[in-house]
């Protein structure tokens, strides 16, 4: 992964994995930039009504598509199974909407060198001024009950943007089907002893909406936390 090459001594074979769900206005472009740099990309696309999987495809990306829309966490569990079958060290997470910045994968790598974490989350709290402040309460309300259950501090648990060693993800059982799949990720692997660190990433505001229902989903991850603990 040319990420790597250009900066550090570590080099894992890493694929790309992209939850996708009607993103079709950004996501040939991002699947093109990432491919310039060499790197395997990884799209699921979770049954969009748009033409996401054809745009994610032409662009150069293994699509794997769902006939219908199943959930972020759902998602994410058919491509960390592909990515482990296909033999690969790490798994580096992107959203498909166009928010997170290719250019930022190097601080995940340069972190997970550092400090041997298993798993390397971005924090988007230093870049915060154009986050809704409902969004900025619920995120820090939810980082505060993880980083509390998992005995580590996680400063933006609900960031997408995050790099996965391959023994981090190995009998992980994630069951969530929505947005707060990414929690219990973070709560089972720190269960299993897995260290987790962070590193700040800009994020880019485009005026799209959030796929995001405040409600509904922290709901979701009420009942999560509940089984969980149970």
């Amino acid at each position: 992964m040319v990420y790597v090459s250009r900066c550090l001594e570590y080099r894992p074979l890493t694929a790309i994995l992209i939850p996708a769900y009607n993103v079709e206005p950004f996501i040939g472009s991002l699947v093109g930039r990432l491919k310039r740099d060499g790197s395997r990309v990884y799209v699921v696309d979770d049954g969009s009504s748009d033409s996401t999987a054809r745009a994610a495809g032409a662009a150069g990306a293994v699509v794997i598509s769902n006939a219908v829309n199943k959930g972020k966490g759902a998602a994410l569990r058919e491509g960390f199974s592909r990515i482990i079958r296909d033999g690969f060290d790490c798994v580096l997470v992107m959203d498909g909407d166009g928010q997170h910045n290719p250019d930022d994968a190097a601080r995940f790598f340069r972190k997970i060198e550092e400090t041997d974490a298993d798993i390397v989350v971005g924090n988007r709290m230093s870049d915060k001024a154009r986050m809704p402040f409902t969004r900025i309460l619920i995120n820090r309300l939810m980082s505060f009950l993880i980083s509390k259950l998992s005995g580590q501090y996680i400063p933006d648990t609900q960031c997408g943007f995050r790099l996965i060693k391959r023994k981090a993800l190995g009998g992980l059982e994630i069951v969530s089907s929505h947005y707060e799949a990414e929690s219990e990720l973070l709560l089972k692997a720190s269960r299993n002893g897995c260290r987790i660190a962070s590193v700040p990433i800009t994020t880019i505001y485009h005026g799209s909406s959030s796929g995001i229902r405040p409600i509904k989903d922290t709901l979701r991850f009420i009942a999560m936390l509940i089984r969980f603990i149970v």
